[in-house]
């Protein structure tokens, strides 16, 4: 590539991150971007949006720098083979890519370290390791899918067929690489849907609660259940629905209730409801925030919070949210993850159970909300884990499931 094109594209990528206030997800940014500018071939596309994400994947550590130089900076992190731009632009960068990123830290002429990358080590939940952490958002996390039941040996046959390498995680899951163009291969949300392991892993807190309520707390809903009876299942905070996908499979007979704060966002789930072939639930627009469920009498096995949060598990799929967060939105999420628990909580059946997630690392949304709980609502914690993603190119996640 001549080299006259390679400042086009550094130049373009500032341009970008100069424009780009961080409200709106990059990728949707620079795709209206890129639609208003028809110039750039898709190649041309693909170095732009991958220099501008460099930028972004040294987070808080090199703000206080050019954007320009922000950019190659990231470039240079997050390369583990010399390329062509480091070559025009830094060469002594690209002969030294292969150094581990603390020693690549130490080549720039900053103060800074791999740790300020992600600077609110004192916020973070038990049992993460701050560094590895850190290190972590240089590399684009993997796509992952799960198979749904019965579908495992189809979806792996057309990805071979295809010539999509996966590696399995286990049974029911497969990671690709993130770029993979799966769903012109294998039906999405029929055959497999796209979840991130650490997110599947949450199916294992919902057999818990079954497994739970048939023994322990054999109450007369449970005993239902297990005769046959669909166990009544609410998904407070369904977004899109991959959690009451998971649900649906793993729990069914299931009588499904899913509520969301966003009438597009039901309008998203209903769609993937109906290629999951999920065809008979119960559907609610509700701001748990402001009140609690409109429904007289409606009480639930099982209730699923997957609540707002920073998203900071997620952050090495969308590392524009780490560049601009502002940790005063800890707070803010806490109280409203209080505001939606007190909510739901009046529609817990006698002997049912809390699924309480987020998808953050901050202990703020995560112990202290279990701190919360058992204290406030006297709930017994039953079982709780941090979902830790960031050392197998996953999410980080928690979950902690209650019982009343």
């Amino acid at each position: 590539m001549h080299s006259m094109k390679y400042f086009s594209h550094l130049n373009t990528a500032v341009q970008l991150l100069h424009e780009y206030n961080g409200k709106l997800p990059f990728g949707i940014f620079i795709k209206q971007y890129f639609s208003a500018y028809k110039k750039y071939g898709s190649k041309d596309r693909k170095n732009i949006s991958h220099l501008c994400y460099c930028g972004f994947r040294a987070g808080k550590a090199l703000q206080h720098i050019p954007v320009e130089e922000q950019i190659l900076a990231g470039l240079f992190l997050c390369s583990n083979e010399p390329n062509e731009l480091l070559q025009h632009l830094k060469p002594e960068w690209n002969e030294t890519v292969h150094l581990s990123l603390k020693e690549k830290f130490s080549i720039f002429n900053t103060s800074s370290s791999i740790l300020n990358v992600f600077p609110w080590k004192d916020e973070l939940s038990d049992g993460i390791d701050h560094e590895q952490f850190c290190a972590s958002f240089f590399t684009q996390p993997d796509l992952f899918l799960r198979l749904r039941p019965g579908k495992e040996q189809i979806v792996q046959s057309k990805l071979k067929e295809a010539g999509i390498h996966f590696s399995e995680v286990s049974n029911a899951c497969l990671a690709l690489p993130n770029a993979s163009k799966v769903d012109a291969v294998i039906e999405i949300d029929k055959e497999a849907v796209i979840q991130d392991y650490s997110s599947q892993r949450i199916g294992q807190f919902m057999e818990a609660a079954r497994a739970g309520g048939t023994s322990t707390h054999s109450t007369h809903a449970f005993a239902e259940a297990s005769a046959g009876k669909a166990l009544r299942v609410w998904d407070a905070c369904a977004a899109s629905g991959g959690k009451s996908i998971l649900a649906y499979d793993l729990l069914s007979p299931v009588d499904l209730t899913v509520s969301d704060v966003r009438e597009s966002i039901i309008a998203n789930l209903k769609k993937r409801f109906a290629t999951a072939g999920i065809q008979h639930y119960h559907q609610l627009i509700a701001d748990l925030s402001a009140s609690a469920l409109n429904i007289r009498n409606a009480s639930f096995d099982i209730i699923i919070t997957d609540v707002p949060c920073s998203g900071s598990g997620t952050w090495g799929r969308t590392p524009e949210q780490l560049y601009y967060f502002d940790a005063r939105e800890i707070e803010r999420y806490s109280a409203l993850q209080k505001k939606i628990v007190r909510n739901v909580l009046p529609h817990m059946k006698p002997g049912g159970w809390l699924l309480y997630c987020t998808c953050s690392v901050f202990k703020k949304e995560n112990e202290e909300m279990v701190n919360f709980l058992t204290s406030e609502y006297h709930l017994q914690l039953h079982k709780t884990e941090l979902l830790k993603g960031y050392d197998q190119k996953a999410d980080t996640l928690f979950a902690a499931l209650f019982t009343a």
